[in-house]
């Protein structure tokens, strides 16, 4: 076979270190198209991207040779360093250890692409960790309470 198909979504979520309110409105306007200058950097594409002052949420179509771990280390190196630098009041900010990543099929991604735009809506009602503990279950993800958030 000469060529190469590859149709991989991925949602990726993560959060702020122990979930500070950092991610002001300043930050955010920044961020998500930082955020996608580092993944077209890594030959994938961020389709959509949102948040809240407290974690982050991507919608990434994947490239065959991509590492999803290598992936998001990298875009949570670089937009961390990006943070630091670019506000002086953010100098202690981080991102959490984890993150969640979650596959979504072609068929789905309109509705992941319109969860992930109602974001602030959607956590005026919900809790990120219910919001994780929730997409968890969903994908039938086993997990321990102890260690999902710490």
């Amino acid at each position: 076979m000469p060529h190469t198909l590859v149709g991989l979504y991925v949602h990726v979520v993560f959060s702020t270190k122990n979930r500070a309110p950092w991610i002001t409105t300043e930050i955010e306007r920044g961020l998500y198209p930082f955020v996608g200058s580092v993944v077209r950097r890594l030959d994938c594409v961020l389709l959509a991207s949102n948040g809240t002052a407290d974690h982050s949420h991507l919608l990434l179509s994947l490239v065959a040779t991509a590492n999803i771990a290598a992936l998001v280390r990298e875009v949570k190196k670089s937009s961390s360093r990006w943070i630091k630098e670019s506000f002086s009041s953010a100098t202690e900010f981080g991102w959490q250890d984890g993150y969640g990543a979650f596959s979504v099929s072609e068929s789905n991604l309109d509705r992941v692409r319109s969860y992930i735009a109602r974001q602030k809506e959607h956590h005026a009602r919900q809790s990120f960790e219910d919001e994780y503990r929730s997409l968890a279950r969903k994908h039938r993800l086993a997990f321990d309470e102890r260690f999902l958030f710490g």
